[in-house]
């Protein structure tokens, strides 16, 4: 097995456990916790093997992870404008699956990224704007 396969068959991995503990959480600041395992390994596999898939999706699921505890923190200081719901994990939850699965079979990776970055700027004050006048749907 190459270098690059081995990277790529552990990145593959670590997406789809993110996923799985993710799915099991029940407590949404925990949830976010787990999130942050997504962005760590794509950065930890870009290091050793490196690919600019494996960057861009880096780029996106820390910009969905930072947006989801910029959401939290705002939440937990009384800002109830936008809430976090089931329907945002479960959203990520599936792009973090559909990305595992195209990086695991060498297919594109765009759809996955546009899934967890349009749920995550959902959770923000334009995306949810957007959200509530129907014109972004998750």
């Amino acid at each position: 097995m190459s270098q690059e396969e081995f990277f790529k068959k552990e990145l593959v991995k670590e997406l789809r456990l993110v996923e799985a503990l993710m799915k099991k959480e029940e407590n949404i600041e925990k949830k976010i916790y787990l999130f942050s395992g997504a962005y760590g390994i794509t950065s930890r596999t870009y290091r050793y093997s490196f690919s600019d898939d494996v960057l861009l999706a880096d780029l996106v699921l820390m910009a969905g992870y930072q947006s989801l505890v910029d959401r939290f923190q705002r939440i937990k200081n009384g800002d109830t404008t936008v809430k976090l719901e089931d329907i945002h994990f479960k959203k990520i939850e599936e792009g973090l699956r559909l990305l595992a699965d195209a990086f695991e079979k060498n297919e594109s990776i765009l759809e996955p990224l546009k899934i967890i970055s349009t749920t995550a700027f959902s959770t923000q004050g334009p995306g949810n704007y957007l959200r509530e006048k129907g014109m972004l749907t998750l």
